[in-house]
């Protein structure tokens, strides 16, 4: 993947300033493939958005990944650094729907796309948003040679099955979702730790380009040059001009 340049970076870490996590993660989307459209991205598998999001993290701030977690045990903060190369690995969605026959039914159901992600995230109550989430991405649903609406599956669906829905997901798209089982080095309990690319990338971006920004400030006060001509400068050369400047 190509780095975007620091001007594109610097306007999508604006533009995400007055969003939350789903325009966020569009926008950081868009950095990652700045060729792609809207509707393209959008209609994108969870893994797929979440492995150009890991590739795109890669290649602005490198491989290595600092986290901290709290035992959900004893509550002994955690920190330790991951290999980011470990996570988003690209797999190949499948070419047609996915197929659980389970206690009678017969489920055909599509990946959750971006798009669902985020219809379902807009309900604020989780069984409504598990409800349509469901209904958004059945295909076709038999119960006994009969029919069901897909409104209607997840009232009816017994947890078994809807247990085995969630793993064929899953398995077919292992990147959409990256979870850590950390083991406490004090009480030596596992903590279960959602690994959310989108956030642990907007605060780098945010940081990054806060200290940018006064890399800007602090050059065209010394030198007179424009916000422009600064981004232009390699990191390398922008640097060492900030060094001149504190010798001065």
């Amino acid at each position: 993947m190509k780095p975007t340049g620091p001007a594109e970076l610097l306007a999508t870490w604006e533009a995400g300033l007055a969003q939350h996590d789903s325009g966020r993660s569009l926008l950081l989307h868009r950095a990652a493939r700045p060729g792609a459209g809207t509707d393209a991205l959008l209609s994108m598998p969870i893994g797929e958005r979440e492995a150009d999001l890991f590739a795109l993290r890669r290649a602005l701030f490198g491989e290595r990944m600092q986290v901290r977690v709290e035992c959900a045990e004893c509550g002994e903060a955690m920190e330790f650094d991951l290999d980011a190369t470990l996570f988003g690995t690209r797999t190949r969605t499948p070419g047609g729907p996915l197929r659980v026959e389970e206690d009678g039914w017969t489920i055909e159901f599509r990946l959750p796309t971006v798009a669902d992600l985020a219809a379902a995230g807009a309900v604020p109550d989780p069984d409504g948003a598990r409800r349509l989430l469901m209904a958004r991405c059945t295909v076709s649903a038999v119960r006994d040679g009969e029919a069901v609406p897909p409104e209607r599956l997840a009232a009816l669906l017994p947890e078994r099955v809807q247990r085995q829905l969630a793993e064929t997901a899953a398995s077919a798209d292992p990147a959409s979702d990256v979870t850590l089982n950390v083991a406490c080095p004090e009480c030596g309990e596992a903590t279960p730790a959602e690994l959310d690319i989108t956030s642990y990338l907007w605060i780098e971006l945010d940081t990054w380009a806060r200290d940018l920004m006064l890399d800007v400030h602090l050059l065209a006060t010394a030198y007179g040059w424009s916000e422009p001509e600064i981004l232009a400068l390699s990191p390398l050369r922008r640097r060492y001009y900030l060094e001149l400047c504190a010798d001065a």
